[in-house]
């Protein structure tokens, strides 16, 4: 697939999660085959305001693979500086994406993330005015719901004004945003959206397995599609989705020493570049994730939670090797 100059290999990307998808993971996952990976959203008026926290979160000293960088915010005039203060501040990104789909109340309550499926001509604008400052080389990416509610399903009108405000490529996750994140997605509603458009369309949304990404994909029309909390503790998920989206063999599972040397791996990048104060109560939860369908799981998890230096990692480690030899 291609997006103005880039190349995008693979119909998998790695989607942003707040306080989850930080270098170290991403790194990870692009590594095992995302077709390219986001950042933490950040706000479009923070970094206007010079909100230095804002910036950090959008700079990775050594991204792997295609990296995106995601902004969020309402208003047309303050996307457009900010995007032009990424520039001059040596922001590198290969991307950038607009949240429409974030439904957390502390971003919908500032009109922004989801809220802005209610207002279609303003997505437009704003999409207008990233390109703007983008100019015509760098791809452009909107994430975005099926709606606000089941009265608001707006998805379809919405996409039809990013498009024509010159964005690339949408990604869809099939619920409203008054679902949250509670089951079901809604296929029929993205496929809704791919067919308002001529751009490519990728469907977002509980893709937990190679067999989940193909229904996906087969029930929508879609182009590829975006993984999130579903990759986590399982970076080579990518590598079987890739595959079986190509109508290939999957790759074999990955073994427990592959899976406990990616963890170690990830808790010390987090360390490397937070520092072990900041990176360990962070590492808990990632580890919890690579506890999955082990034996002793309950335990392990336990143990996760107390994980207060990096050392702490060996240890659980060696956990995870007693219970499951």
């Amino acid at each position: 697939m291609q997006l103005r100059n880039l190349t995008i290999p693979g119909g998998a990307a790695f989607a942003p999660m707040a306080g989850l998808s930080d270098a170290a993971c991403r790194r990870l996952m692009a590594d095992h085959g995302a077709a390219w990976t986001v950042s933490e959203m950040a706000s479009a008026k923070a970094i206007t305001f010079g909100d230095r926290k804002s910036l950090a979160l959008l700079r990775d000293p050594d991204p792997h693979g295609l990296y995106a960088v995601q902004l969020f915010g309402n208003e047309p005039e303050l996307l457009g500086q900010a995007i032009g203060i990424l520039r001059e501040k040596g922001v590198r990104f290969d991307l950038l994406d607009l949240n429409m789909g974030c439904p957390a109340p502390k971003i919908t309550g500032g009109g922004a993330g989801s809220k802005l499926m209610l207002d279609p001509p303003l997505c437009g604008a704003m999409v207008r005015a990233a390109r703007a400052a983008l100019g015509e080389e760098v791809p452009l990416t909107v994430k975005m719901r099926i709606g606000w509610d089941d009265d608001h399903l707006t998805g379809p009108e919405v996409a039809r004004q990013c498009e024509a405000g010159g964005a690339d490529l949408l990604v869809v996750h099939g619920r409203t945003r008054e679902q949250m994140y509670v089951p079901p997605v809604h296929w029929d509603q993205v496929a809704a959206v791919k067919q308002a458009v001529g751009i490519p369309v990728f469907a977002n949304g509980d893709i937990t397995s190679p067999e989940r990404a193909v229904e996906a994909v087969r029930e929508t029309g879609c182009d590829g599609v975006m993984i999130g909390r579903g990759a986590l503790g399982d970076p080579w998920l990518f590598e079987r989705v890739n595959a079986a989206l190509a109508g290939q063999t999957p790759p074999l599972l990955p073994t427990l020493p592959q899976r406990m040397a990616a963890l170690r791996r990830q808790i010390y990048e987090m360390c490397e570049e937070k520092g072990e104060w900041a990176a360990m109560p962070q590492a808990r939860s990632q580890a919890m994730h690579y506890m999955k369908g082990l034996r002793g799981a309950a335990a392990l998890r336990r143990a996760c939670a107390m994980l207060s230096r990096f050392e702490d990692v060996d240890t659980l480690i060696d956990a995870v090797y007693r219970c499951n030899a």
